[in-house]
């Protein structure tokens, strides 16, 4: 069994986890430049592909891969691979959903509490004793009856909501993908529309997939039905928040702060006014932005268990027929 890992970029670690030793990995680490493909040899010989980064695309072609029989993403993500060009080769993609929830979830409350307790302020004003002043920090408020609105209650979602409803905050949440009832089980409120979460919430925290549909779904017409004051926080895919969007919706106030971990261009756009303001300090933003480097995913146990997982469901597929987490059943059934 030959598996490929294509656009690796965590330390080295051991490999076979106990799997056998009939498994061969060939490795392609994420390269000079970000179009640095695999080799060709190593795309005909793999009988798995192993996509390790987020944001990167394996690089080769489809049909460079004769042998290849399943694609795993190395994490939650996989709005990288191509889900209808491999079904159409009858090949199952795959992901990792289970690695990093608590991780994300405890990521999402860190940068909710980080904004509501003024951490953000105090830590970059925080040089003097002249600024030795609690009241500096704009962004501080009460957690306890709040409301705290979640974008998508899957594994991750419903992790940060109960750990949201531990701070004594009303958890209200949209997802329209859930089956009628989910919320009896949950115990959390539910609400059908998106406009109407983004009215209710003094905190939004978006735990959805990177999809056609939630591409851009956090953006002018959205923000504009904000609650006036909201928090918003992104654990999620950059590009489910509209960038520009939320700076005028900072700018005018309706949303007090955001606190991302993902962002649509990554590394960040150091360009964008947004960015270029927050980094510069200004006034106007000045305590009101946390930004942190698509790290929520991360501890060295979360990143142990991604590698070990991803090799997990390949070999449940190729040694006994076990399909896990498929994530293209749709155009598998097409084909």
């Amino acid at each position: 069994m030959r598996i490929l890992k294509v656009n690796c970029y965590a330390p080295e670690a051991p490999l076979d986890y106990g799997f056998g030793e009939d498994i061969t990995f060939d490795i392609h680490r994420v390269g000079p430049t970000p179009d640095s493909p695999p080799s060709r040899d190593s795309c005909r010989l793999a009988d798995a592909v192993i996509n390790c980064a987020a944001g990167a695309v394996i690089g080769a072609s489809i049909e460079d891969f004769e042998r290849c029989k399943i694609v795993v993403r190395e994490g939650v993500g996989y709005d990288n691979l191509d889900l209808a060009g491999w079904g159409a080769r009858g090949v199952p993609v795959c992901n990792v959903p289970d690695y990093g929830t608590t991780e994300v979830a405890d990521h999402a409350i860190a940068l909710l509490l980080a904004l509501t307790r003024g951490l953000v302020t105090y830590q970059a004003k925080l040089y003097g004793p002249k600024l030795w002043d609690y009241a500096i920090a704009s962004t501080v408020r009460r957690l306890r009856g709040a409301t705290v609105g979640i974008v998508g209650l899957g594994r991750i979602g419903l992790a940060a909501a109960r750990r949201a409803a531990a701070f004594d905050t009303k958890v209200i949440f949209y997802d329209p993908y859930l089956p009628n009832g989910a919320e009896l089980a949950v115990g959390f409120e539910r609400v059908r529309r998106l406009a109407d979460l983004m009215g209710l919430a003094d905190v939004v925290t978006i735990h959805a997939p990177l999809t056609a549909e939630t591409r851009g779904m956090i953006g002018r017409d959205a923000l504009s039905r904000a609650r006036p004051g909201l928090i918003l926080v992104n654990t999620a895919r950059g590009p489910i928040v509209d960038l520009d969007a939320l700076a005028d919706a900072m700018r005018d106030g309706r949303v007090a702060a955001a606190g991302l971990d993902v962002l649509p261009n990554e590394p960040a756009d150091l360009d964008h006014p947004l960015i270029a303001d927050w980094r510069r300090d200004e006034p106007w933003i000045s305590g009101r932005l946390a930004l942190s480097p698509h790290a929520a995913f991360y501890s060295p146990s979360a990143l142990e268990d991604m590698q070990r997982k991803a090799v997990e469901v390949v070999v449940a597929y190729l040694r006994d027929g076990a399909l896990m987490n498929c994530v293209n059943r749709d155009y598998l059934r097409k084909n």
